[in-house]
């Protein structure tokens, strides 16, 4: 088992990382060159810019039962196909039976958005979304080891 994040705007690494340590679990940050991580023990992978590049490089390297940190329901989607475990930066665990729903609200967005429907701003992130996170990564790790 080992933890990939989808560096690209997530807002747990440093979380993770830390879950990652205290299990002794291996951890790996795969973002594009937009980003910059150094953390030691940690494993970086960047990608160059693109469409996609970074989920296609994650999708390529998870393995069963593997964990996947990531807030893009396309790369869970795809991981789930691969039997890894798939979390949400505020701890939904992405699965088979909920991931239907989430790509279809993705898509009726995306129409929203094509036809300039004004969308609600995202609101700033809380504690309370760190520890749902935290505690949703540890009930995984805690349920397959």
């Amino acid at each position: 088992m080992k933890i990939l994040i989808d560096g690209d705007g997530c807002p747990v690494v440093y979380e993770t990382i830390l879950v990652a340590k205290e299990y002794n679990i291996p951890c790996c940050i795969l973002c594009d060159t937009s980003h910059v991580y150094d953390y030691e023990g940690v494993e970086t992978i960047t990608f160059p810019k693109g469409a996609d590049s970074v989920d296609f490089g994650l999708v390529n390297r998870i393995q069963k039962k593997d964990i996947v940190v990531t807030q893009d329901y396309g790369l869970a989607s795809m991981c789930l196909a691969k039997q890894a475990f798939v979390l949400s930066q505020n701890g939904l665990e992405y699965t088979s039976l909920n991931m239907n729903e989430l790509l279809t609200k993705r898509q009726e967005s995306k129409k929203l958005r094509k036809m300039k429907v004004k969308m609600k701003n995202a609101s700033k992130r809380t504690r309370e979304q760190d520890d749902a996170f935290v505690d949703s990564l540890i009930g995984i790790i805690e349920r397959e080891i």
